[in-house]
């Protein structure tokens, strides 16, 4: 999360003033410290109800675009979920007006155990590079999960503080290793190139460019393109979930798994695809699920989405981007390209998608004010959803399926029109307001 929002930010932001992002870590890592060793009661009371505080906000905030009347049916469930599940989490975190220990011990248990069994499955199909890290780290969350439901060897009224406190200390952990790597990261350099960013190799080409100080002008949108799994099959056989980010079976037992593109008119596609069409069977498709050498296939680059939707379908999915940065653009897919290697979970078309969007995306929060952007983002429950979405990815691999959802979500980060809740709550209101020369009960535009 933390890694988001100085990626939507920019470094240039903090890069003079990293001494800050350095006390700021180790000043959370000393509160976690404090809490752990219950030093002081009073402290980790106000840390936990602060926390569970922030979530209730969020999920009274997240009302508000429901109050708007374009909203489609589909939008306002999700919306009304997203809202009520905050205010669950808040008040099972702040324990009133009820103690909800067990509860939000559960709860804690139930992440823990799912992420690591989650972490530990898609490492061992996909061995990618480092694959046994994320067994080690999923087997880490398995035992925080039987501790917590064990109540051994803290009692459960200490699970929550124990929890909360982890992640404060992983945080500062975090903050202290960006702060360093801020103060030595050239101007010109993204900060994907930073070893925070470089667990799989995506970011590889990250751009470096040669500032110019001219203003970056954004002509045309930059448009996500994807071909949903369900979408692209025939006649596909429903199954929940799975059809929806790894794979649909059509009829005759081929299998879909979609894809995903990206374009910036009038010069600019980002499409890999393997040069040779990939075997579609159930077997084949298992067989080249690792992430490993032998699977590496001779990819191409496709011309452009006339050209694809011509020669396949068009796209089910497709999401515009107005703020963003061209030239970062340019030069990520400059240097990606240089190399068409293709691999189905760890070089494919998604993963190319997702980091081309956040190469085009850094800094397009930049601001005279980065340190309250940096507060707003960190409270923001769709930053939390990219991040979720991304570690998700890192674990497993991109799937166009994770890059609808992602690209949604950080359109609603980045994209003004669709962040400003109190800009649409004013617009609402004006809906009630009667015009000059007009009566009260005359319809309204906004």
């Amino acid at each position: 999360m933390l890694k988001m929002a100085f990626l939507l930010i920019g470094p240039a932001a903090f890069r003079s003033r990293w001494y800050v992002l350095l006390v700021l870590g180790a000043a959370l890592i000393t509160l976690a410290l404090l809490m752990i060793i219950g030093i002081s009661e009073r402290v980790s009371f106000v840390t936990v109800e602060a926390l569970g505080l922030i979530f209730v906000l969020n999920g009274l905030l997240s009302f508000l675009p429901l109050l708007v009347p374009e909203l489609d049916r589909k939008a306002r469930i999700l919306t009304l979920l997203k809202a009520i599940g905050l205010i669950i989490i808040g008040v099972l975190i702040i324990g009133y007006p009820f103690r909800t220990d067990i509860g939000i011990a559960m709860l804690f248990a139930l992440a823990f155990l799912l992420d690591g069994a989650g972490r530990i499955a898609t490492a061992v199909i996909v061995r990618f590079p480092r694959w046994r890290m994320g067994v080690f780290y999923g087997t880490v969350e398995l035992m925080l999960a039987v501790l917590v439901i064990t109540e051994w060897p803290l009692p459960r009224e200490k699970n929550i503080i124990f929890c909360i406190s982890l992640f404060l200390a992983l945080s500062g952990w975090l903050l202290v290793r960006m702060s360093l790597m801020l103060r030595t990261l050239e101007s010109e350099v993204a900060i994907l190139n930073l070893p925070l960013f470089a667990g799989r190799g995506w970011y590889d080409n990250a751009p470096v460019l040669i500032d110019t100080g001219e203003e970056v002008k954004v002509e045309n949108p930059l448009t996500v393109h994807v071909w949903t799994p369900v979408g692209s099959a025939e006649e596909p056989a429903r199954r929940l979930l799975i059809d929806r980010y790894v794979a649909a079976v059509d009829k005759n037992g081929v299998i879909s798994t979609g894809h995903a593109a990206m374009e910036m008119l009038p010069d600019v596609y980002i499409s890999h695809y393997p040069k040779k069409e990939l075997e579609r069977s159930e077997q084949d498709f298992i067989n080249s699920l690792r992430g490993t050498s032998e699977n590496d296939l001779h990819g191409r680059f496709q011309p452009s989405y006339a050209w694809e939707s011509d020669w396949w379908c068009d796209a089910d999915v497709n999401i515009d981007f107005w703020n963003y940065n061209p030239r970062r653009l340019r030069a990520f897919w400059a240097g990606y390209r240089q190399d068409n290697t293709y691999n189905l979970t760890n070089r494919n078309c998604s993963v190319v998608v997702a980091a081309a969007l956040n190469a085009a995306l850094e800094g397009s929060l930049a601001g005279k004010t980065p340190w309250l952007r940096l507060i707003r983002l960190l409270i923001n429950p769709d930053l939390w959803v990219a991040a979720m979405i991304s570690n998700r990815a890192n674990s497993a691999t991109w799937t166009p399926g994770l890059v609808v959802d992602y690209a949604r979500t950080m359109a609603r980060i980045v994209e003004a029109r669709d962040v400003s809740w109190t800009k649409r709550f004013r617009g609402f209101l004006r809906r009630f307001r009667p015009r000059v020369g007009q009566s009260s009960d005359t319809p309204q535009e906004v």
